[in-house]
């Protein structure tokens, strides 16, 4: 079967990104299975919908929407829906790829059957970023496919599937719904995920696959995002699955890492932005916004 691939990307005040974002999609040793790359643009106060307008690529396709229109998950729902290629590949505005044989590593589990979804390794290259220990720990150098029996084992972690980078076919997520037509606040790729090992469906971790991609927050930014997590969580309690092994495995991999590396100066942003992480969940968990 000849596949074809869309790939979509939400983008939003991303002038800064999206001429190399284009420009790495046509190098992709997989373009010609790319059937359309479509954009959808939340109104921005730059000028990204000028740069994506001048595009002369005929695989483009793009849309304004109203800000207040915007949905994690619905967004991305009604494009997948209007779509009509065989496999779906999510990004975002922010990754970089430097790779031309990423699209291939991502979606070929899914070409040969061996897997119904899949995503990328995603690495940060920034070691004064807490992000370059999480994406250490959380992206492994080891690929992997999870499926349902996973779930008594990891918990939650389970369920740990990034849309900045990933793939699914196309025909599975109409026959799961979607994301239920639900406006999640975030976290609509771990929503999936659940969804899709429920049902006896197989995801695979690319660690071959990869993407740069990662943030510096501030403690504000951190609570903020935590908080809508936690939100999350109080709208889709099924998914908040324990695993026997809980705990704070992340923190103690990031402390160990930190001190390994004498980095004094993320030693003592590590406990604020542990502590924004902890009290954003409670609160989002407890009461929302």
């Amino acid at each position: 079967m000849d596949y074809k691939i869309d790939i979509i990307c939400p983008l939003y005040n991303a002038e800064k990104y999206i001429e190399n974002l284009q420009k790495s999609l046509e190098k992709q040793g997989y373009y010609e299975k790319i059937k359309n790359i479509r954009y959808i643009i939340t109104e921005s106060k730059d000028n990204t919908e000028k740069l994506v307008s001048q595009m002369t690529n005929k695989k483009i396709l793009y849309k304004i929407i109203k800000k207040e229109d915007f949905s994690h998950s619905l967004t991305r729902e009604k494009e997948v829906m209007e779509s009509s290629a065989d496999i779906i590949v999510f990004i975002s505005q922010d990754v970089k790829i430097e790779k031309e044989n990423w699209l291939e590593k991502l979606v070929n589990p899914i070409i040969e059957n061996i897997v119904e979804a899949s995503f990328s390794r995603q690495i940060c290259t920034d070691k004064n970023s807490l992000e370059y220990y999480t994406r250490k720990k959380n992206y492994p150098n080891e690929s992997i496919i999870k499926t349902k029996e996973c779930i008594e084992k990891l918990g939650i972690k389970a369920f740990f599937y990034s849309d900045a980078a990933s793939a699914i076919r196309r025909d599975i997520f109409i026959r799961l719904n979607g994301y239920d037509g639900k406006i999640l606040p975030t976290n609509e790729d771990m929503y999936m995920a659940y969804k899709l090992l429920k049902n006896d469906y197989k995801i695979k971790y690319c660690a071959d696959s990869e993407v740069v991609h990662s943030h510096n927050f501030t403690c504000k930014e951190t609570y903020d995002r935590y908080k809508a997590y936690g939100k999350f969580l109080k709208l889709e309690p099924e998914v908040d699955i324990k695993s026997k092994n809980a705990g704070g495995s992340l923190a103690i991999f990031m402390l160990k890492e930190i001190i390994k590396d004498k980095n004094i100066k993320l030693f003592f942003k590590f406990f604020v932005d542990m502590g924004a992480r902890f009290i954003g969940l409670k609160v989002g968990k407890h009461n929302g916004w």
